[in-house]
């Protein structure tokens, strides 16, 4: 009697450790099926024309650094801020609970960098400001807004800026148009328009 009572308890230990592991298993115990990732949505239409706008824009300032020209920049630059103040942000709301906090902040230092290349008179400066633009945009607001767009060329010249000192910048071609070197150097004249190389490709996420 007392066989057959041992052996009807092990036979209940046995089954409950049966029932806790495919219990546990299903995700259907204390913890519960675990939360999945939220994925970014696609944009609208709208929200990826307004930033195939602003890329626009952006390459036309970039065209107007590598030409040198001050007064194209300028005006180009206000453009530029233009485009980015017509982002829909609000459009990102269906996305996470941080993400129109997050791509607002991106815009807010994108613009600061923007406003301060408006008020330098020296192109050298300017172009600092530019390099600080492009350096928020990639990839800080490529990756804030689940790009869609076009795929987008990452390129960098090592001395940009004076040996060792280099600068980054978008492109839309494979190409390599130094914007901070440009056609117009005072010491390198048009010799150092194509220094650089593609470091990355910003493609659709």
């Amino acid at each position: 009697m007392k066989k057959i009572f041992l052996i009807l308890i092990l036979l209940l230990i046995a089954g409950a450790g049966i029932y806790w592991f495919i219990f546990r298993k299903n995700g259907n115990g204390e913890e519960g099926p675990k939360q999945q990732p939220i994925a970014l949505k696609k944009h609208s239409g709208k929200f990826n024309t307004e930033v195939d706008s602003l890329m626009s824009s952006y390459f036309a300032l970039k065209s107007a650094f590598v030409e040198a020209d001050t007064v194209l920049i300028k005006k180009n630059c206000h453009h530029f801020l233009q485009m980015l103040d017509s982002i829909p942000v609000a459009d990102l709301k269906n996305d996470t609970a941080t993400i129109i906090e997050t791509v607002q902040t991106t815009i807010n230092d994108i613009r600061s960098n923007a406003i301060s290349l408006l008020k330098q008179t020296d192109i050298t400066e300017m172009r600092q400001d530019f390099r600080m633009v492009s350096e928020m945009m990639y990839p800080a607001f490529f990756k804030a807004i689940n790009y869609n767009g076009q795929k987008l060329y990452w390129q960098n010249c090592p001395m940009a800026f004076g040996e060792g000192k280099e600068g980054n910048w978008i492109s839309n071609t494979e190409d390599i148009e130094n914007p901070y070197l440009g056609k117009k150097h005072p010491e390198f004249k048009a010799t150092m328009l194509h220094c650089g190389e593609i470091k990355d490709s910003i493609v659709a996420q």
